[in-house]
C-alpha cells in the first residue's frame, strides 16, 4: 500500500518538477527524459542480470511484442511531450483533468476495440464524463484538447501494455531503447545549432535534466511493487491520487485559477469516477463470490 501511495503521490508532484524546467523547450525535456530513463532502467536491469529486454530488441523475425512496444513508446512520448508543454504553458489543471478522464477513456476503448458490453453504471459514468467535457468546453471557451490528448494517449499506452506479457521495468527499457537513438540525435542537433539548454545554463537546471531518468524509474518500480502485492481494485482507487496531487499543485502552488464553470466540470468528472469505481468494486465482489461458490 505504501509503495502504491508513493508511486501515485510522486506522479502527482510532477508539475512542480517540470515547472522548474519551463525555460527549456518541451522537446528537449522529452529527449532528456527518454535518454536518461533508458540509462537508469538499463542500469537497474544490468545489476539484476536481467537481459530479457535485449532479446526483444534483437528478435529479427516479425515480433508482436517489439512492434507493440514501439507503438507504446510513440504513445508515451506524445503523452510526456504534451504534459511537459502543458505545465510550461500553465495548463496544469487541464493536464490533471486528462488523468481524471483516463479511466473513462479506458472503458470506452474496451467497448470500441474489444467489443465489450458496458454495464449500466458504466454507461452512467460515461454520460457524466461527456457532460463534464461539454461543461469544460464552455468554461474554457474551447474543447479541452490537452486533457483529451493526455487521456487518450495514456489509455492507449495502457491498453497496448496489457497485450505484452513483460514486467514493467523490462517494458520501459525496450520502449526507451527504441526511442533513445532519436532522442540522442535530436540532442546532438540542438547542440550543433547552439539551441541546447543542457550545459548552457545553471548547474541546477542541468542536474534536473539528468535526474529525469531516476524521476521516471522510481515511481515505476514502486508501482510494480504495489501491483504485485495489493488487489487491483485498491490500486484502481489509488490512481486518483495522481490527478488530485496535480490539481492541488496547480491551484495551491502554481496559482492557476479554478473558476466556478471549470469547477463544475471537475465535479462532473468526480461524479463519473465515483460511479465507475462503485461499479468496479461491485463487479470485483461478484467475481470473488462466484469463484468461492464454484464447485472444486
Amino acid at each position: 500500500m505504501l509503495a502504491g501511495v508513493g508511486a501515485y503521490g510522486l506522479w502527482g508532484l510532477f508539475p512542480l518538477l517540470f515547472h522548474q524546467l519551463s525555460d527549456v523547450a518541451p522537446g528537449e525535456v522529452l529527449m532528456h527524459r527518454v535518454l536518461w530513463s533508458f540509462v537508469v532502467v538499463a542500469g537497474v536491469l544490468a545489476v539484476r542480470r536481467e537481459r530479457g529486454w535485449m532479446a526483444v530488441l534483437r528478435h529479427r523475425r516479425p515480433d508482436k511484442a517489439r512492434s507493440r512496444l514501439a507503438l507504446a513508446a510513440a504513445l508515451i512520448s506524445v503523452n510526456w511531450l504534451v504534459y511537459v508543454w502543458a505545465v510550461s504553458e500553465h495548463h496544469v489543471l487541464e493536464a490533471a483533468l486528462g488523468y481524471y478522464i483516463n479511466p473513462l477513456i479506458t472503458v470506452a476503448l474496451g467497448v470500441v476495440v474489444l467489443g465489450e458490453r458496458m454495464r449500466r453504471l458504466q454507461v452512467v459514468a460515461l454520460a457524466f464524463g461527456a457532460a463534464s467535457v461539454a461543461v469544460l468546453t464552455v468554461g474554457y471557451g474551447r474543447v479541452p484538447v490537452i486533457a483529451l490528448v493526455l487521456a487518450c494517449s495514456f489509455a492507449g499506452y495502457g491498453f497496448i501494455k496489457k497485450k505484452v506479457a513483460v514486467p514493467a521495468t523490462t517494458s520501459l527499457a525496450v520502449e526507451t531503447a527504441i526511442a533513445s537513438p532519436v532522442a540522442l540525435v535530436g540532442l546532438l542537433v540542438l547542440e550543433g545549432r547552439g539551441d541546447a539548454a543542457f550545459l548552457h545554463g545553471s548547474v541546477g537546471r542541468d542536474l534536473l535534466l539528468l535526474s529525469l531518468g531516476v524521476v521516471t524509474a522510481t515511481p515505476l518500480v514502486l508501482f510494480g511493487t504495489a501491483a504485485r502485492r495489493i488487489p487491483l481494485s485498491t490500486l484502481g482507487l489509488l490512481q486518483y491520487l495522481t490527478p488530485t496531487g496535480q490539481l492541488l499543485c496547480g491551484v495551491l502552488v502554481l496559482d492557476e485559477s479554478l473558476p466556478a464553470e471549470r469547477l463544475a466540470g471537475f465535479v462532473l468528472v468526480w461524479a463519473a469516477l465515483t460511479v465507475l469505481t462503485f461499479d468496479a468494486l461491485r463487479d470485483a465482489r461478484r467475481q470473488r463470490v462466484a469463484a468461492y461458490s464454484a464447485p472444486p
